[in-house]
């Protein structure tokens, strides 16, 4: 299962998604967990010191790899080169499954234990100052997008993309690649101005989007995000003396969470299974042709000097009983 972490600059994303990675980990699901931020603050969520958050590789930087790794053998697909963040897959494309080992892996996950459990970490790199002026932080999440395109995901395996801040995902259609997308607001007027932001764009898309209200200190606060989000409210969590310990770089062991917390992730996790019920790979895999098109079209084929659209296989549909290249 996809899961993305959005909302505004502050309202908390990163600390609730590193919490959600953690209740599973804690249970022993599969997970990759992926900082698509512009801010990489994932891995001392769950635990780095600065010393190895920086050392984590990056996958902007590795690009290359991983276009060549997942081209394979496909045929329309004519070189690594002309391969964009919306490439979608087709017959001799090689894919990625949550369990396995694979180059693309080896080269940009790193495991990280956690209270006994384990996930495996991606990052797609800080946008440094060698980038200003000549670079679009959309350029390193593109490696996230191509990878989330190839994936091949099942039940209870979890795959957590701590999303960049805002409404910059919309800029490509990587909103569109998750099961659920869950928003964390705060309970004030700009915590709410993202959610219809999101709302409003993924309308058209089937996005399930759910909102979990963050640093709710009282009744009237959950009153107001339910007035303004309706039933797209899930949970509200408040202060956490767990969280706190964990930002001072002392976190207790994780079953010291408190209930309410813990309950709140468990709600999460239940969307989460619930959701693949509803998982439509045909309608997954037409939108992201659709937005390899509309890429193609407004700067890939300008960009590659190529046809992008001769990258799309008609009678590929992705999904669990695909077989991959090799």
């Amino acid at each position: 299962m996809k899961i993305a972490f959005v909302g505004k600059g502050g309202s908390g994303k990163t600390t609730l998604s590193s919490l959600f990675i953690r209740h599973l980990a804690a249970v022993g699901a599969p997970v990759i967990a992926i900082d698509a931020d512009i801010n990489q603050h994932l891995g001392p969520a769950l635990g780095l010191d600065e010393a190895e958050a920086a050392a984590l590789p990056a996958m902007g930087d590795r690009l290359p790899l991983i276009k060549d790794y997942l081209r394979g053998s496909n045929p329309r697909i004519t070189s690594a080169g002309t391969m964009i963040k919306t490439t979608p897959p087709g017959e001799g494309s090689r894919l990625l499954r949550v369990r396995e080992s694979n180059p693309v892996y080896d080269a940009c996950a790193r495991t990280v234990e956690l209270d006994g459990g384990a996930v495996r970490l991606m990052v797609t790199g800080p946008f440094t100052d060698a980038d200003l002026g000549v670079a679009c932080y959309h350029s390193k999440t593109g490696a996230v997008e191509l990878c989330l395109n190839h994936l091949v995901d099942g039940p209870d395996e979890y795959v957590v993309v701590d999303m960049t801040a805002g409404s910059d995902s919309f800029a490509s259609g990587m909103f569109t690649r998750f099961d659920v997308t869950f928003l964390v607001a705060e309970p004030t007027r700009k915590g709410v101005s993202v959610y219809r932001q999101y709302k409003d764009y993924a309308r058209d898309f089937g996005v399930e989007l759910r909102v979990v209200g963050n640093k709710v200190q009282g009744q009237d606060d959950r009153d107001f995000l339910r007035a303004e989000v309706g039933d797209d409210l899930l949970v509200t969590v408040g202060h956490s003396n767990w969280v706190r310990a964990m930002e001072k770089g002392r976190p207790p062991r994780f079953d010291a969470l408190e209930d309410t917390n813990r309950h709140a992730l468990g709600l999460l996790r239940t969307v989460v299974d619930s959701a693949y019920e509803r998982r439509d790979w045909e309608r997954y895999t037409r939108q992201m042709v659709h937005f390899h098109l509309k890429n193609a079209q407004s700067w890939g084929n300008e960009r590659t000097g190529a046809d992008l659209a001769v990258q799309v296989d008609p009678g590929f549909v992705l999904g669990e009983s695909v077989t991959a290249s090799v």
